[in-house]
């Protein structure tokens, strides 16, 4: 769905983007994560054909990219540096407005089309109030809206959950899941670590510029060959496990082995008593910080 290769960009003696070579899926969830100034939205820019590259290349839908960016957009949903709109109108007026300026779908289903992007995303009240009483959320809600219009076989977001409370994060997150269920393939840059966690298969980690890493989320969550216990006898664990114990707080040990079910039967038979016990798993924030310079607060 999106494929670079070898993709940089210079602006004078600055080195915005380097030599990146992404590899989004049909299908992905696909989380772009990186601190501020890594190149992510200079990226997403070259990606989408608003910025041209200063060497390599672009495949989007698996056409090149800009030269068939007319034939590919109408393909694509996009929510890129915030959301555009005109504050006097009302929120249905503004999406009426992108749907004509679309023009992929005609005119004759209009209504029906902009009425199902307010339903999706949860507009509908608020749908003929001006665009400037809109808090940021609902302004989020109305770009995401414009995105869907033209129902995209690829949306492509940056920050899609800005400005939304606890709530409306996980019905954004909701809906993005259903999106991607029913065929959409999602390409986002976030800042949240923790919902990129929950909502992406894949992810990709820029660091000044570099793509430090791609892979599927699983992988790099798998097991690290360590359990965590927790027993409320960890003197006597420490003994039975002999120099297996590679860190000690308080009750929680965390132990050179990779089978848990053969560490609680050694703990068991020896009389030490287990409170917990799970494999050892690295979270993203873990990931991010050891393949970058930056902090995972500083991503954006």
């Amino acid at each position: 769905m999106i494929r670079t290769s070898g993709l940089t960009k210079r602006f004078g003696p600055v080195l915005a983007v380097d030599g990146l070579d992404l590899d989004v899926r049909e299908g992905d969830v696909y989380g772009f994560l990186g601190a501020n100034g890594s190149g992510k939205t200079t990226t997403v820019r070259m990606i989408l054909g608003l910025v041209l590259a200063t060497s390599g290349e672009v495949e989007l839908l698996g056409q090149p990219m800009p030269r068939r960016a007319r034939r590919v957009l109408p393909s694509v949903g996009t929510l890129v540096e915030g959301p555009a709109a005109y504050p006097h109108l009302s929120g249905r007026a503004n999406l009426r407005l992108y749907d004509a300026m679309g023009g992929a779908a005609g005119r004759r289903d209009r209504r029906r089309r902009v009425d199902q992007a307010l339903e999706v995303v949860g507009l509908q009240a608020a749908a003929d109030r001006r665009v400037r009483g809109y808090s940021l959320g609902m302004r989020q809600r109305l770009g995401l809206a414009s995105a869907l219009l033209q129902r995209p076989r690829l949306l492509v977001l940056d920050e899609p959950t800005n400005g939304l409370d606890p709530q409306g994060i996980r019905e954004m997150r909701e809906l993005l899941l259903r999106l991607n269920a029913e065929g959409v393939t999602i390409f986002l840059s976030s800042h949240l670590l923790a919902e990129v966690e929950q909502l992406c298969t894949r992810v990709g980690v820029l660091d000044r510029g570099r793509l430090v890493v791609q892979a599927a989320l699983a992988d790099l969550q798998a097991p690290t060959g360590r359990t965590v216990l927790v027993t409320p006898d960890p003197a006597a664990a420490v003994g039975v496990l002999d120099g297996r114990v590679e860190r000690r707080d308080g009750e929680r040990l965390l132990v050179r082995a990779a089978d848990p079910a053969a560490l609680n039967a050694e703990l068991v038979h020896a009389g030490v008593r287990v409170r917990e016990l799970a494999p050892e798993r690295r979270g993203l924030e873990d990931v991010v910080l050891e393949s970058t310079s930056g902090l995972p607060g500083e991503s954006s």
